[in-house]
């Protein structure tokens, strides 16, 4: 008889709570260096945003440490995020639903579990990075990629979970490469096709307006593009290597001298003068102008998207993305229309994915095994 409860038991729930509250607080971490290209692991203790102060132990207990400091530094005393504790719950609250769904499978899909946790650790980092930053790392997602592919190995259902009986790991295998190809050529198909119909952003004003390339505000902001009082910030500009930012200048001026007028083309590091001459923006402090017409790059979806979905196919197969994909859609529909966010506003697509990869994982695969029964077999006329 085996020294430990069986793994339904209720009592695995408090250390799945607890692992889920911690590495929940090490996604914090994440979120906030990622992003801005510090290490996770230097400095390895956590700081304050604002003072910089170094956490100790003892005030840097997941959920509670917030709470009993009700969300604001204990030295400089400025107010922490509540997404700080909110990430911290959301992972705990994810990471003891996983033990509670995929423990009744068995023993097999309790080896599983890990292996959610890792995806659903790095869908939460993705989301709030994505919602923040309007970026996905992906070096997050090509490494998440790597353990959907072990996952759908150690348990191969996993990879097509309305599925199949009797799977063996090279058909894990086999579901987790058609998923992935699935995921990401599919979306990555979308982006392209859509960088070719929508890629430039044509302004034309009947007489010269305003430009200005300015630093962000704080520490972490992009640069950012103003014209006619609008803002656009950097990396929503510059998403490829080959963007450009092309301006029809009736004046140009470089740390306050007058250049002249012409053709301005801006990249992302670096601007070529109508007369041909190419400057790095670290030699200037300051470019502005007037301007009548201005092509801004544009994107129809985040590069960043792909890989995502891929990661999302790696684990779940191709019905996995199709369902996610189809989900994600209804999902942005809905708050777009209820927030009104994306109204001339940018929608970051990657947290959708996130909510619609969620939704398959916890009983969505019961809905499409649902609609794929009442569509039926496909009938030719036969």
């Amino acid at each position: 008889m085996p020294f430990y409860p069986p793994f339904d038991h209720w009592l695995w729930l408090i250390p799945a709570f607890l692992v889920g509250s911690c590495i929940g607080s090490f996604l914090n971490v994440v979120i906030y260096r990622v992003p801005l290209g510090l290490s996770v692991n230097e400095p390895k203790r956590s700081f304050c945003p604002k003072c910089k102060s170094p956490i100790p132990l003892k005030r840097n207990i997941p959920l509670f440490s917030w709470l009993l400091l009700r969300g604001r530094c204990a030295d400089c005393k400025c107010r922490i995020p509540v997404r700080y504790f909110l990430v911290e719950l959301l992972t705990a609250l994810l990471f003891t639903a996983a033990w509670i769904v995929f423990t009744r499978k068995g023993v097999d899909g309790a080896v599983a579990v890990p292996f959610l946790w890792i995806l659903l650790a790095l869908l939460v980092s993705i989301t709030f990075i994505d919602v923040e930053h309007m970026i996905i790392p992906t070096g997050l997602t090509w490494a998440g990629t790597a353990f959907g592919f072990v996952a759908c190995v150690l348990w191969p259902k996993l990879a097509a979970l309305p599925g199949t009986p009797g799977m063996t790991w090279l058909d894990g295998l086999k579901q987790a490469g058609i998923g992935l190809a699935a995921g990401y050529i599919g979306l990555r198909a979308v982006v392209e096709l859509g960088k070719l119909a929508f890629g430039r952003l044509d302004k034309k004003f009947n007489s010269a307006v305003a430009w200005k390339v300015q630093e962000g505000e704080g520490d972490d902001a992009p640069m950012e593009f103003i014209i006619d009082g609008e803002m656009t910030q950097w990396w929503d500009i510059f998403s490829r290597k080959t963007d450009r930012l092309i301006l029809d200048a009736k004046s140009i001026l470089i740390d306050g001298n007058e250049i002249g007028g012409g053709q301005l083309t801006v990249r992302e590091l670096e601007f070529e003068l109508p007369d041909g001459t190419v400057k790095p923006f670290l030699d200037i402090r300051s470019m502005e102008g007037t301007a009548t017409r201005a092509v801004i790059p544009r994107e129809a979806m985040g590069m960043g998207d792909p890989p995502l979905l891929g990661m999302i196919g790696a684990f779940f197969g191709w019905t996995g993305v199709f369902f996610t994909v189809f989900s994600a859609s209804i999902f942005a529909t809905v708050l777009a229309l209820i927030a009104r966010i994306g109204f001339g506003r940018p929608l970051p697509f990657g947290p959708f994915l996130a909510l619609g990869a969620v939704t398959w994982m916890f009983g969505g695969w019961k809905i499409w095994q649902w609609y794929m029964t009442l569509l039926g077999p496909m009938d030719f006329g036969r």
